[in-house]
């Protein structure tokens, strides 16, 4: 069964599992009361929802301000999602990471595609993966865009599509995206991931270029398609 956002989760969903129930941003007891009622022993937490939109439509029921107050001097994206999961396993409800389902979802070592890296785009990968890191540190974001050793976007609030058009703004043309997970990230939740959409942000914000993820903790959504859109494009994908 799937527990849903309005607003924010397709609603063809409905078309490929047995079940939804449709919840609005913030309504996190009733997501745990449907759990329950359907005899629910794990879950797991797939997609995102955009924070700048939990901010201005969330209406948080008395069990999320419990979450919410719990974590109220660091509202950092893992803390609040730490604070999620033990609320479902209070509830008796293990909550397991996507790998553990579909393990073939992680990204692979390598250039996975038809174009590799040239070598001040290799240049531009490491430093992107060092910026994001420090980033990482902070619970800020996972993804950096980079152009002949100037750090062009961060990711912020507003996701990893944002920052990559803020990058290729910049940047005017082939840009490095670097995405990575944090170094004190819990995998069960939040792993960093990319897909066809990415390929297609990229190339819509007038760039190519790069992109570059981490190996074993990235995970590749629709893979075949994103292979397929990356050498259409012309951008290397790399797996570090």
């Amino acid at each position: 069964m799937v527990v849903a956002h309005r607003g924010e989760t397709d609603p063809a969903i409905e078309d490929h599992v047995d079940g939804v129930v449709w919840v609005r941003l913030g309504q996190l007891g009733r997501i745990r009361e449907a759990l329950v009622d359907a005899d629910v022993s794990e879950v797991c937490l797939a997609g995102g929802l955009r924070k700048v939109r939990f901010f201005r439509d969330a209406r948080p029921d008395s069990l999320a301000l419990k979450v919410l107050a719990k974590i109220a001097a660091d509202k950092g994206d893992d803390k609040l999602l730490r604070g999620v999961a033990a609320i479902f396993e209070e509830a008796g409800i293990r909550v397991v990471p996507p790998t553990e389902i579909a393990p073939s979802l992680l990204c692979p070592q390598g250039v996975l595609g038809r174009y590799k890296p040239s070598r001040q785009q290799e240049k531009d990968i490491q430093l992107g993966f060092q910026v994001v890191r420090a980033l990482g540190q902070l619970d800020i974001g996972q993804a950096v865009v980079v152009k002949e050793g100037v750090v062009l976007a961060l990711e912020a609030a507003d996701g990893t599509d944002a920052a990559i058009e803020r990058g290729c703004d910049l940047g005017g043309g082939a840009v490095v995206v670097v995405k990575a997970s944090k170094p004190c990230q819990d995998l069960r939740f939040d792993q960093p991931a990319v897909g066809p959409t990415t390929i297609s942000t990229l190339v819509a914000s007038g760039g190519g270029g790069v992109l570059a993820l981490e190996a074993g903790r990235t995970l590749l959504i629709d893979r075949d398609d994103l292979l397929v859109a990356a050498d259409a494009a012309g951008v290397s994908l790399v797996g570090l």
